[in-house]
Order: C-alpha cells, then sequence, then structure tokens
C-alpha cells in the first residue's frame, strides 16, 4: 500500500488494484503501471506482430537512464521478454528488484513453453511477479504449465481468438487478457489478407462476451478491447466505475527503450524522446499532454 498524490493505492497478492481517495477524483502524483518495450529482436516471427519484431531486431537499451534511478517503490513495470535475450536483461531484473519494482514480463506461449527453466528461475528468484503468455495452441500441456503460476495471465487478441481455442480454455480456473487488435507494424497487413478470418472472430467474440465471462476465474481488458468490444453494454454504472482502470495516460503510460522515446501507450503518434527525464517529468508531460 502506498500513498500516491490524493489517492491511497493497495495491491493484493493476486494483483488486484485498489483505489482509495477522500476526494471526487484521483490526481496521482507518480504512474502507477509503465509498460515498456525492451527489444524488437525476437525468432518467434508472429505475422500480427505490432512491433515489427524480427529475429535480427535490435535490442533495447536497458541502462544508463536517469529515469531508472527516480522509480517509485510499488511501481508496477511490464516488459516484454523476447527471445532470443538481450544480456543485460537479467541485470535489468535484478535492479528493478532492488528499488521495489513489481516487475511483470509478457511472453509468447511458444518462448514461454521452450524456454520454460528460464521463466521458472527469473520466478523463483522473485524477479518476476505477473507472466503474461500470448496465445498461439492451447494444448493440456499448456495448461498445465502455465497454471504452475498463481499470477500467470493467458493474453488473447480480439481478431485472433477463436471459439475453438475459447473451448479448449474455458472452466479450467485460468485467467485471461482480451488485447484489442493492433492495426500497426505487421497487424495492418494480416488485417488486409486475412480480413473475414479476423472479422468471424470479433463477431463471435462480441456476440458471446457475456457468456464467455462466466468461464475464467478472471476475464480483462485492455482499453482498446474496451472499445472495440464496447464491454461497456455489459456492465451498471457501479460495476463500470468499480472495474474500470482509467483511461491510457491516467495511471499509466509507454515506454520504448529501443527507440528512447516514452508516450501515452504503443499506439499513440505523439512521442517525447526519454532524455535524462526522471519518471515524474515523464509522466508529467502525458498527463498535461498526452
Amino acid at each position: 500500500r502506498y500513498q500516491n498524490g490524493n489517492l491511497t493505492t493497495t495491491l493484493w497478492d493476486d494483483g488486484t488494484r485498489e483505489r482509495f481517495t477522500e476526494d471526487d477524483f484521483f490526481r496521482p502524483a507518480f504512474a502507477e503501471n509503465v509498460d515498456v518495450h525492451t527489444s524488437n529482436r525476437c525468432d518467434n516471427g508472429c505475422a500480427m506482430c505490432y512491433a515489427n519484431c524480427t529475429k535480427d531486431g535490435e535490442f533495447g537499451k536497458l541502462s544508463g537512464w536517469h529515469f531508472l534511478e527516480t522509480l517509485h517503490k510499488g511501481t508496477e513495470m511490464a516488459l516484454n521478454l523476447n527471445f532470443p535475450m538481450a544480456d543485460d536483461f537479467w541485470d535489468l531484473l535484478r535492479y528493478l528488484k532492488t528499488q521495489g519494482i513489481i516487475t511483470n514480463v509478457t511472453v509468447n506461449q511458444n518462448h514461454f513453453m521452450k524456454y520454460g527453466n528460464v521463466i521458472e528461475q527469473m520466478h523463483n528468484e522473485g524477479l518476476i511477479r505477473a507472466i503474461g503468455v500470448s496465445l498461439t495452441t492451447p494444448t493440456p500441456q499448456f495448461i498445465e504449465q502455465i497454471k504452475k503460476y498463481p499470477n500467470a495471465v493467458i493474453h488473447v487478441i480480439n481478431g485472433l481468438f477463436t471459439e475453438a481455442q475459447y473451448n479448449i480454455l474455458k472452466d479450467n480456473g485460468l485467467k485471461v487478457l482480451i488485447l484489442g487488435y493492433k492495426d500497426v507494424g505487421r497487424g495492418v497487413e494480416f488485417h488486409k489478407t486475412e480480413n473475414p478470418y479476423v472479422t468471424k472472430n470479433q463477431k463471435w467474440l462480441y456476440d458471446n462476451l457475456a457468456d464467455i465471462i462466466q468461464h475464467f476465474k478472471v476475464l480483462s481488458f485492455d482499453n482498446l478491447s474496451l472499445e472495440q468490444l464496447n464491454v461497456r453494454r455489459l456492465l451498471t454504472d457501479a460495476q463500470w466505475d468499480e472495474f474500470y482502470g482509467g483511461d491510457d495516460g491516467t495511471f499509466t503510460f509507454f515506454i520504448n527503450l529501443v527507440e528512447g522515446y516514452f508516450s501515452k501507450n504503443s499506439l499513440s503518434e505523439v512521442k517525447y524522446p526519454i532524455g535524462d527525464l526522471s519518471m515524474d517529468e515523464m509522466f508529467k508531460i502525458i498527463v498535461e499532454n498526452g
């Protein structure tokens, strides 16, 4: 639990975040959650990769930034964990732990299964708290593996998540995060060439969302999928106020360590150079300018 501006934030072991204020509005002094892109090198070759990662892509600069010295204890940072992995990725994880940062990683299912020993070591050393695993093909082995981690969340994409995948995953006590489809990078061409497939899956998910919610331990959404799926239609005003985590740039922002910029989110065309700015200085720019 920590104080952040005019609100008190509490983080529970299961990943639940609660905010409380005696005012009629939240005014955070610093970002509570930061999405950090660490590498464009990845040998998975996903056809819809919005970041255009390749097996020869560039590693990000993972040390030497001033903002790393200005982190607030309790801040959550989500790092993309690509393979091949940068040699200094371990150093970054260990540094963040010493600073009291709650570090989460996102990894593709293929890498999650292939490099399970590496991820297990990170988890056992307390270097990572939650693991987001981007779904490719749900198998019994995958379900068994992901259940080993209480804070593991399966990431699926609106338009790529199929009814067949859902029928395998449902009623297994799993946590699932639905991400909006990003028409950026290779996602643009994939959407064009596979439009009937993507559109079919999006319609199925939209039409069946109310029932799908009932079959997972937790079902959550990023802001893009909230918009694409109009999740608001399924909730009362009270439920929306309770569950909605805030607009992008309100409590969060995005940092790209490969290109050295920060922005409101990974889709924003408004980008600012990191330079020697502190975390609070970057967040202030996002809050004031978007």
